[in-house]
């Protein structure tokens, strides 16, 4: 089965004014659409169209660079968008709140280093927050790896994921990655966020 672009949940200018209606259409309708395009054409013929893509993720040093960066791409993507959600935003509940405070002391810090992750990463790429062997780990990654990938520098099951590549933020913020991340808070869907953390249990 050949992958799919995923439908969104919300129309493109739900997530105003943080994320504005035009980064969403491009990033969504033509950067992810072409990731899905390209995976597609890297694999095709081959037994891993049998795969799922967090399958080939988690066995990616197998593949040629254009799995990875698109394949990359593709998981990370459809990620993204079931992370954020018109009205969302505020402060996490129940056990997923109460292992950000036990882990980073609490939600305010976890949030400057979650930022900080972002705004550091050289060039493109991701930062996340993960679970690995049971406990909340902050990491970021380059160009459209993730933590699944078996190449990845921190490995774990993702359950937060912010885009900062340039296409995610450029015409509303320009060079101002910080106010981004800043404004990303706005629109996490932090119900998704906790069924994760659950799952990656």
């Amino acid at each position: 089965m050949a992958f799919e672009l995923p439908k969104l949940t919300y129309a493109y200018a739900a997530l105003e004014p943080h994320i504005d209606a035009r980064t969403m259409e491009i990033h969504h309708s033509k950067h992810h659409q072409a990731y899905v395009t390209n995976v597609n054409a890297a694999l095709a013929g081959s037994d891993a169209e049998k795969l799922s893509i967090e399958e080939i993720c988690k066995s990616i040093s197998k593949f040629p660079a254009p799995v990875r960066n698109n394949g990359g791409g593709h998981y990370n993507h459809s990620l993204f968008w079931t992370l954020m959600a018109p009205n969302a935003g505020g402060e996490p509940t129940g056990d997923l709140a109460a292992a950000i405070t036990a882990t980073f002391g609490s939600f305010e810090e976890f949030k400057k280093l979650f930022a900080n992750a972002g705004v550091t990463r050289f060039g493109s790429g991701w930062a996340w927050l993960i679970v690995k062997e049971g406990k909340l780990v902050i990491s970021s990654t380059p160009n459209q790896d993730n933590p699944l990938m078996d190449v990845a520098e921190v490995k774990g099951a993702p359950i937060l994921a912010v885009d900062v590549w340039e296409h995610a933020y450029y015409l509303n913020y320009q060079n101002r990655r910080p106010d981004y991340l800043a404004a990303f808070w706005n629109v996490v869907n932090w119900a998704e966020v906790a069924k994760l953390y659950k799952a990656a249990l």
